[in-house]
């Protein structure tokens, strides 16, 4: 082989080595992440991809619902990540930015976020640099119109200017998971009336007020006295509570049967029952804290 044909064998080799990008930057902010690998699919990180069983639901996976909920105790500080410091802002509705949206995979699918939620590919989340975690913000692809809500609990993109990173599921549903990128609007939403007014995260007995009957829905019979039922939210307004509970029966399909709205001190009540007993009810929480990822508490009427 001659000099000038290795001459350039070579600088051929070092182009195709720096065109790669980097496609997933985010976890502990501290931590660099491998060059990425080139496929037809997009650019991921090494191993990173949609993974080899993709479920063949994603069209009917819901958005995440926006909640009210108290901010991580660490994640929400100043940081440094890759020479450069970072602010995360501490309210929520204060932000809205037009940028680079990327996605991540099968390579982080199963590991802690920043918030240390076990991250799923198949959920409807997302990595953001700045924004309060956990919180949530809608995401609208510019080129199609789709929009989707996320719940951000990681942080991260860090390189490529990129302003957020989806899960793949919320990219599937903007349209480019196979172009591996897109020109998005992320929108922080600020919780209020029509949102919970406060996360579900623990399982206390809470005694409510029985209600007429022109306040419960008609799933249910109105009486409610001495019967025990599964909290899944709480509204102030009206209209937020039946948009929830649309979206509860939506997700759980035939139990999403029984719930009931229920109006007590001011408050509209998603609540879902009765169970024979408050065991029973404690059970059927945890195993739908793992379906909706929150638990529902126990209401004794």
């Amino acid at each position: 082989m001659n000099r000038n044909l290795i001459i350039i064998l070579s600088s051929l080799a070092l182009l195709s080595a720096c065109s790669s990008i980097p496609r997933r930057d985010t976890g502990a902010p501290a931590k660099n992440k491998p060059a990425a690998a080139a496929t037809g699919e997009g650019k991921y990180l090494a191993g990173d991809g949609p993974g080899a069983d993709v479920p063949s639901n994603l069209d009917s996976i819901p958005d995440a619902v926006p909640k009210a909920e108290p901010l991580h105790r660490y994640a929400n500080r100043p940081y440094s990540a890759l020479g450069k410091t970072y602010t995360p802002l501490q309210t929520t509705g204060s932000y809205k930015e037009r940028g680079i949206a990327s996605w991540y995979g099968k390579k982080f699918h199963g590991q802690r976020t920043s918030i240390g939620d076990t991250y799923d590919m198949y959920g409807m989340t997302a990595a953001h640099p700045t924004l309060p975690v956990p919180s949530y913000a809608r995401v609208t692809n510019l080129a199609n119109g789709k929009s989707v809500i996320v719940r951000v609990n990681d942080r991260g993109p860090f390189l490529h200017d990129r302003i957020i990173d989806l899960s793949y599921a919320a990219a599937y549903k903007l349209g480019y998971v196979n172009n591996g990128s897109a020109e998005v609007e992320v929108e922080s939403i600020a919780v209020d009336g029509s949102a919970p007014v406060a996360a579900v995260v623990t399982a206390p007995i809470v005694k409510t007020e029985s209600v007429a009957a022109e306040t419960v829905m008609p799933v249910m019979p109105p009486d409610v006295a001495g019967k025990v039922y599964l909290q899944l939210g709480a509204f102030k307004e009206k209209q937020g509570a039946e948009s929830f509970l649309s979206r509860m029966r939506a997700e759980l399909g035939d139990t999403g049967k029984n719930i009931i709205l229920l109006r007590a001190s001011g408050i509209n009540r998603i609540q879902l029952g009765p169970y024979a007993d408050s065991e029973e009810a404690r059970r059927a929480a945890n195993v739908l804290a793992g379906r909706l990822g929150f638990k529902p508490f126990v209401s004794k009427h």
